[in-house]
């Protein structure tokens, strides 16, 4: 039987997790909710695949140097101080330039997840994508405590150890960035063992 609702979604384990030993907890985390991997790979993206896994539309830059501008107001700093410019679109640039260039900084493990509601169970179990906000129990929550407003101070990407698909604004992106850091060949379709003791797909 065919489980409904079933997704694919893509997962990132970065340098940061990969350096500090993380990598076979992360994964185990996902197994043990019942995800399968389908797709699995370690590699050191260059700077510029790296670029092109983050968007670079004008909205999409100026929501990121928006959300830099409200830590900075919160906590009461210059942003013109320490980044040069007020302009959240400008500030947004600055940080796709950190983030493609901590992604591109180290080892990286990319792999496709498959399971019923997995973009949306994935993006749980990861936590808030600022560390400091994610809950205790989320491989954020448990592992990384930065912040966007130590990462802007150092001019840094924040290192929250994980990137997950995201649908809500885009129902496309999973499948997009799983087309963009893998081939079609490279996902190998089976079924987990444990499938039939997780969901009731006969009669008893």
């Amino acid at each position: 039987m065919q489980l409904p609702f079933v997704e694919r979604t893509l997962v990132l384990i970065k340098p940061d997790a990969v350096r500090r030993g993380l990598t076979g907890d992360i994964i185990g985390r996902f197994e043990r909710a019942g995800l399968k991997i389908v797709a699995l790979r370690m590699l050191r993206p260059a700077l510029t695949f790296a670029k092109g896994h983050y968007p670079v539309t004008d909205v999409q830059l100026e929501q990121m140097g928006g959300k830099t501008l409200t830590t900075y107001n919160k906590l009461g700093l210059d942003p013109a101080a320490t980044l040069g410019t007020g302009d959240a679109k400008e500030i947004g640039k600055m940080i796709h330039e950190w983030n493609a260039f901590f992604l591109s900084s180290g080892p990286v493990v990319a792999m496709v997840l498959e399971g019923v509601h997995s973009v949306k169970k994935v993006r749980s179990l990861c936590g808030k994508t600022m560390p400091i906000d994610a809950q205790p129990g989320t491989i954020r929550g448990d592992f990384a405590s930065s912040s966007p407003a130590v990462a802007n101070l150092l001019q840094s990407a924040v290192y929250n150890l994980i990137h997950a698909s995201d649908d809500e604004n885009d129902p496309e992106e999973p499948a997009k960035e799983i087309a963009y850091w893998f081939k079609k060949d490279d996902i190998v379709d089976y079924e987990l063992a444990s499938t039939a003791a997780m969901f009731q797909l006969q009669k008893t």
